[in-house]
């Protein structure tokens, strides 16, 4: 079907309402509630409270063993057999392993759909008790984001879910709405069919959202990438060459400075066939996700913008597609970057570091403080990590603490791969300033890594962030979708909590 017969929207915000009530749990509360999610702590005897449904899950337990990361489910006795479903995370526990016990708790719940939560954790350190329900939350708001169908007779509309949060501990329930509201946007867009999702049509949803939040949006397209320069970019997309561009967005609050203090950069391949070096069907299957890093990006900056994030933030999204033709990039061509840099092309389906090289360039012009780009980049990434870490590389080795910091706070895992110079000597061209790759993927994650900073100002901090985990099989971490959105949740600790920006002054 034609792209015509599909509307691009974004997702609505879910009928979900999340209260932190401020007290312990009371046998009305629970009477109120269709289910209820308890955290509880592993390595120490199950301290339960003086509850009715106290006794049922004691009896459960001593029934059979809890396995570590194990989720046990029980109906509680009474009329409603609310169900009362249970696990236990470490004192000491990562957060990493938290959101992943609260998305196994939070798929327990599928089968019955339960309109009322209650959502409360046995743990009495209050640092590990803020991060259980700060897990919990996550999750059960994950699970309210659906994805994109296109069944013929529709899917019902989704039902008010409450998730009331028990026990007198401070959440930032903002913050983990806006990181939801994020995720579920990069995710939604991530999962829309090629023919739906196109660069045109992405670019009309942006848009909206761009006049949704008031930022300031310009296109580059083929003859304003002409007149700039970007011949890394054109070369790409020379093949479909009527929809490809950037996307330039700008945030502005009131009383913050031109110059933005981060660029967010992100690749947006809507379909990439691999061009002249055709894909295998099996590796072109799901190409139409190879856009992730520009939604993440994007949702980046709707989550800071909702949470008024007092500095200037600019978007760039490289939309294009990577198609087969007569006028198809190929091998032994040699192009000019935005910044001067010629390039020799290798290889065809290397076309996200071509892309990303004067989206990069552009985005430099601007003088941001931190440049910090997302991409479904290199399979090296992922035979290196697997889909459990993102790749993180910088130009400021005194970051990569942080930057991996980011990633254990957030449990959204990063690691930052080694950046030495001698890894150029794999990218020495005969014929230009650089190859666009080796001819092997040896270390193909590092060598893209090392072409891309070629275009980022050295006075400019850079992380660049090759996104393995954008797909999982079964979901990750507190997300149990396939599709991940990972980034969102790394992207706001870092910049929010880190205090990254503030080393950069």
């Amino acid at each position: 079907m034609a792209a015509s017969r599909f509307a691009l929207d974004l997702p609505a915000a879910p009928p979900l309402r999340t209260v932190n009530v401020g007290k312990a749990m009371t046998a009305r509360d629970l009477a109120r509630l269709d289910a209820v999610v308890v955290l509880g702590v592993r390595g120490a005897r199950m301290q339960w409270p003086a509850l009715p449904f106290a006794r049922a899950v004691r009896r459960s337990l001593t029934r059979r063993r809890l396995e570590p990361c194990g989720v046990r489910s029980v109906h509680l006795p009474g009329r409603a057999a609310t169900l009362c479903v249970y696990a236990a995370a470490k004192t000491d526990g990562s957060m990493f392993e938290r959101l992943q016990i609260a998305g196994r708790m939070a798929r327990a719940l599928d089968e019955t759909a339960p309109a009322r939560i209650g959502i409360m954790t046995l743990e009495r350190d209050e640092a590990a008790a803020a991060r259980n329900l700060e897990a919990a939350v996550a999750a059960l708001s994950a699970r309210a984001y659906r994805l994109p169908r296109f069944k013929s007779r529709g899917d019902s509309a989704a039902e008010r879910v409450e998730l009331r949060v028990f026990g007198r501990h401070t959440l930032d329930l903002e913050r983990l709405a806006a990181e939801a509201r994020g995720n579920g946007i990069a995710r939604w867009l991530t999962a829309l069919p090629a023919n739906v999702l196109t660069p045109a049509s992405y670019r009309r949803g942006v848009a909206k959202l761009a006049r949704a939040h008031g930022w300031r949006m310009r296109f580059l397209g083929r003859s304003a990438l002409e007149r700039l320069g970007a011949g890394a970019f054109l070369a790409v997309t020379q093949a479909h060459d009527a929809e490809g561009g950037i996307v330039h967005l700008r945030y502005r609050p009131k009383r913050a400075r031109r110059v933005p203090v981060v660029a967010l950069v992100g690749k947006g391949v809507c379909f990439d066939t691999g061009g002249i070096n055709l894909k295998p069907h099996r590796s072109m299957l799901d190409m139409h996700t190879d856009m992730g890093g520009s939604a993440v990006a994007l949702a980046v900056l709707e989550a800071l913008t909702t949470l008024r994030f007092p500095f200037g933030v600019d978007a760039w999204l490289a939309l294009a597609e990577n198609q087969i033709g007569p006028k198809a990039y190929k091998p032994q061509d040699v192009v000019r970057a935005a910044n001067g840099t010629t390039i020799q092309v290798i290889h065809s389906d290397a076309e996200g570091r071509m892309l990303l090289a004067d989206t990069l360039a552009l985005a430099a012009r601007e003088r941001p403080r931190m440049i910090l780009d997302f991409a479904t980049l290199t399979g090296a990434c992922v035979t290196a990590l697997s889909e459990r870490y993102a790749g993180v590389f910088t130009n400021r080795p005194a970051l990569r603490a942080t930057l991996e910091a980011a990633g254990a706070a957030s449990g959204e895992r990063v690691w930052a791969f080694p950046m030495d110079e001698d890894f150029d000597s794999d990218l020495e061209s005969r014929v230009a300033d650089v190859l666009q790759c080796a001819v092997d993927a040896r270390a193909d994650h590092i060598l893209a890594a090392r072409f891309l900073k070629r275009f980022v100002p050295d006075e400019i901090a850079w992380a660049h962030v090759d996104l393995a985990p954008s797909e999982r099989k079964g979901g990750l971490g507190h997300v149990t979708t396939d599709i991940t959105g990972f980034g969102v949740r790394y992207a706001l600790n870092l910049l929010l909590d880190s205090g990254v920006l503030a080393d950069l002054r």
